[in-house]
C-alpha cells in the first residue's frame, strides 16, 4: 500500500483497538448527553460491578476519550473529551451494518405467531461489528483486499504480513470467511475477495478514518480505498444476515425506553427486553 494508506490504516487499527473491549460502547454512550457521576453511570449500567466498570473509566480516560474532574475529594465527573464526542457520528454507521448484516435470534409475534428477528440493543450491534473488525489482521486483510481485488492467501500474507510465514495468514481468512466478510472464488485457484457486506463496510471505515485522523465527519466520503459508494447487499432483501464466529455476547438487562432514531446517550433502539442469554443453536455460531 502508499505510504499514506497504510498511516491511514494504521491509525484506524489503533481506533479499533480502543474502541472494541467489551462495554467501552455502552460507557461512551452513557456519558454522550452529559458528565455524570460515578454512582450515576453504575445506575445506568448496572450490570457493570465495580470492578469492571472502573478500569474501563480509567482506560477511557487513559485513552483521551473520557475526562475526569474532580469538583472535590468526593464528588468526581466523568465526561466525554472533545476525542470522545467526536466519535459519536461513527457509531451510527457501527450500528447500521451491524443491524444490516448479523444474525438475530428469532421469537414468536404476538399478534401474526410467524417468527420475527428479536430486538437488539444498538449499543450491541456497533459491538457486535467491533468484535468482526478488531481482531488482529482482520481490518489489514479487508483493506488489502479493497485495494487489490480477488487476490491469493499468498499475495495477502506478503502484504498484511511480509515477516511471517504464509501459513499464518490461513487461520485469519478462515475467521473472515466464517463471519461472511470475504469468499473464496473456486474459479481463480482458490482466490478469495470481499463479499457484498465486506465491501459495504466502506461507509464504517471511512468514518473512523476520519475520526482517527482528527477530521470533521463531512470529510469522510474522501477515501482513497473506500471513497466508492457500498455495493447493494443481498442481507437487506432477503434471508438473515452473517454469521458471527465469535463466542455470543451476554445482552444487557432491559433497556429503557428510548427514541427509535439514534441520538447521543441512546444505547438501544427498541423498547423490548434484550435477548435472554442461550447457547448458539445447532448448525451455526451466532453472535
Amino acid at each position: 500500500m502508499p505510504e499514506t494508506v497504510a498511516a491511514d490504516l494504521s491509525r484506524v487499527t489503533e481506533s479499533l483497538q480502543m474502541l472494541a473491549p467489551r462495554w467501552n460502547v455502552w460507557v461512551l454512550m452513557t456519558l454522550a448527553e452529559q458528565p455524570l457521576r460515578y454512582s450515576d453511570i453504575k445506575t445506568r449500567l448496572p450490570w457493570l460491578v465495580d470492578g469492571q466498570l472502573h478500569p474501563k473509566l480509567r482506560k477511557l480516560t487513559d485513552a483521551g476519550m473520557v475526562e475526569r474532574t474532580a469538583l472535590d475529594r468526593r464528588n468526581v465527573l466523568y465526561g466525554l473529551s472533545a476525542r470522545g464526542k467526536a466519535v459519536l457520528p461513527v457509531l451510527p454507521e457501527l450500528a447500521h451494518w451491524g443491524r444490516t448484516h448479523l444474525e438475530k435470534d428469532t421469537a414468536p409475534d404476538a399478534v401474526t405467531g410467524q417468527r420475527v428477528p428479536k430486538a437488539v440493543p444498538q449499543a450491541q450491534d456497533i459491538e457486535d461489528t467491533l468484535t468482526l473488525l478488531s481482531p488482529r489482521h482482520a481490518t489489514a486483510i479487508l483493506w488489502t483486499l479493497q485495494v487489490r481485488g480477488a487476490s491469493s492467501a499468498k499475495a495477502i500474507a506478503a502484504s498484511v504480513m511480509p515477516d511471517s510465514s504464509l501459513s499464518v495468514i490461513y487461520q485469519p481468512l478462515q475467521r473472515l470467511a466464517e463471519d461472511g466478510l470475504i469468499t473464496r472464488d473456486r474459479h481463480r485457484d482458490g482466490h478469495v475477495e470481499l463479499t457484498a457486506a465486506g465491501r459495504n463496510l466502506a461507509p464504517v471505515y471511512r468514518a473512523l478514518s476520519a475520526w482517527a485522523a482528527g477530521r470533521p465527519p463531512a470529510e469522510a466520503g474522501d477515501h482513497p480505498v473506500w471513497g466508492l459508494a457500498p455495493v447493494p447487499s443481498p442481507a437487506t432483501t432477503a434471508g438473515p444476515g452473517v454469521w458471527l464466529t465469535t463466542q455470543p455476547r451476554h445482552p444487557a438487562p432491559a433497556p429503557r425506553p428510548t427514541q427509535t432514531a439514534w441520538k447521543p446517550g441512546d444505547m438501544f433502539s427498541h423498547t423490548t427486553p434484550a435477548r435472554p442469554i442461550t447457547p448458539a443453536p445447532a448448525g451455526g455460531r451466532t453472535r
